[in-house]
């Protein structure tokens, strides 16, 4: 049974966009490399050579990988959703009940994940406490410095 990637629509937009480039402009950049160090002669000790293989391994990779989570890719529309219970897509503000310090998160999938701009994956031990909660809820979480307590101040869907 082939297991679905859920993810919201930019998240798949950013896939394919990052699939399109590894296509049509790495890959060809890569084999143009390959080529002209092939020209150097001797391939056994060229060093050159052996790094552009290692980086064609690589976005090749990279490419099949993305080919395989575009194809099982489950896409949720965000701006669909609504509610007061915490799910997928669902931006949540909190506020830390140690320091009030304010944090916002919207609950992604694995693939679209990134801390820096504010989406944790729904697999996180974060996003598995707040799912099912609603605003005015604590949640407490085992973070690596131990136990940590959230408010949940707002629950969005944007």
């Amino acid at each position: 049974m082939v297991e679905k990637v859920p993810m919201t629509s930019a998240g798949h937009t950013a896939l394919e966009v990052e699939l399109k480039r590894r296509q049509s402009e790495d890959r060809p950049r890569i084999i143009e490399h390959i080529a002209e160090a092939r020209s150097h002669g001797d391939l056994s000790e060229n060093a050159e050579y052996h790094a552009a293989k290692e980086e064609q391994s690589h976005n090749e990779g990279r490419i099949a990988e993305l080919e395989d989570k575009l194809a099982r890719a489950d896409i949720i529309d965000v701006t669909k959703l609504s509610g007061d219970t915490i799910k997928f897509g669902a931006t949540v503000t909190l506020i830390d009940e140690d320091t009030e310090k304010k944090m916002v998160w919207q609950l992604v999938g694995e693939v679209e994940a990134d801390a820096k701009k504010g989406r944790i994956s729904i697999t996180s031990p974060l996003a598995r406490a707040l799912i099912g909660k609603t605003k005015g809820t604590t949640v407490e979480v085992m973070a690596p410095g131990g136990a940590k307590s959230y408010e949940i101040a707002k629950v969005e869907w944007r």
